[in-house]
């Protein structure tokens, strides 16, 4: 893997959601890449997060207790925005009572799924969904059993064929109201940032518009530094957050074999979040009177 120097990734899932690597796996390859900080941010949990905290401290590497929420807005008709929540603490009982729900919700709409699969003459144990991780179930994991069994060749045809959201067995999840998700960070000390706001780039309503949205809900970042923006969107962002007062974050949104050419730290090779992204949001989180 190729070293990295003075660059973060406060990106990266872990298998206490939808990633390959468990926690300490994760912690262990940010190491190994160079990188002197990290944020898992696995969705709907922060299960995988004493275990990355731990092998973070043996491994030399800064860990970010964080995790990652799916949020709709009825401004935006109901598009999925995701929000990211840095420096969320493990065992927040408002916040782990909130992810439990969310996660109920999950398992629900995941036997809708396999009752679509089913009808269709494809035949999955919800328990061996389960056994592939100890937090969050999300489709990834349906969808690592379709390519295991021979179903489908890779993760993009099950998402193509099956468990997209225009396929055969797709079923839409529960979400919180974005004002609800900001909220719920918020409360437990979290900095609340915008994930890849390329997403948001073919809505009807202009970016700034959407942020500017967030920002008065509490948003406190934008995701700038991104796999999938290009030069010139990471700019425009990062004049945006100068515009807005905001800070900004970065990272590569690594999975493992769930986003086969998403590497830690770089994306594709094209990436690299500055270590300066995290100098400036602890200053602005000491002067806010949060922990860091």
């Amino acid at each position: 893997m190729r070293k990295i120097m003075s660059a973060i990734d406060l990106h990266i899932h872990s298998n206490a959601s939808d990633g390959q690597f468990s926690p300490a796996e994760t912690v262990r390859l940010a190491a190994n890449a160079g990188l002197s900080a990290m944020a898992l941010t696995d969705h709907d949990t922060l299960a995988g997060l004493p275990e990355a905290l731990e092998a973070s401290r043996a491994a030399g590497i800064e860990c970010i207790p964080g995790c990652e929420l799916s949020a709709k807005d009825p401004d935006l008709a109901d598009r999925e925005l995701h929000i990211l929540g840095l420096w969320a603490p493990p065992g927040d009982p408002g916040l782990e009572n909130i992810l439990a729900d969310l996660r109920a919700g999950r398992d629900q709409r995941n036997h809708i799924i396999l009752e679509k699969l089913a009808k269709l003459g494809i035949s999955i144990d919800y328990g061996d969904v389960r056994a592939l991780t100890s937090g969050s179930v999300g489709r990834p994991h349906i969808a690592r059993i379709l390519v295991e069994r021979g179903v489908v060749r890779d993760f993009h045809s099950a998402f193509a064929k099956y468990l997209g959201s225009h396929a055969k067995a797709y079923a839409p999840k529960p979400v919180l109201s974005l004002a609800a998700a900001i909220e719920a960070l918020k409360q437990a000390g979290a900095t609340v940032a915008l994930a890849h706001p390329y997403l948001l780039g073919d809505t009807r309503k202009p970016l700034e518009e959407i942020v500017r949205r967030c920002a008065a809900l509490g948003l406190d970042a934008i995701e700038a530094y991104y796999t999938e923006h290009s030069p010139a969107k990471t700019r425009e962002y990062l004049e945006l957050a100068r515009r807005l007062n905001l800070g900004v974050c970065g990272g590569s949104d690594f999975h493992g074999n769930v986003k086969p050419d998403i590497r830690i730290g770089v994306g594709r090779g094209n990436l690299a979040v500055p270590e300066e992204v995290l100098t400036d949001l602890k200053r602005r989180r000491v002067a806010a009177g949060l922990w860091i």
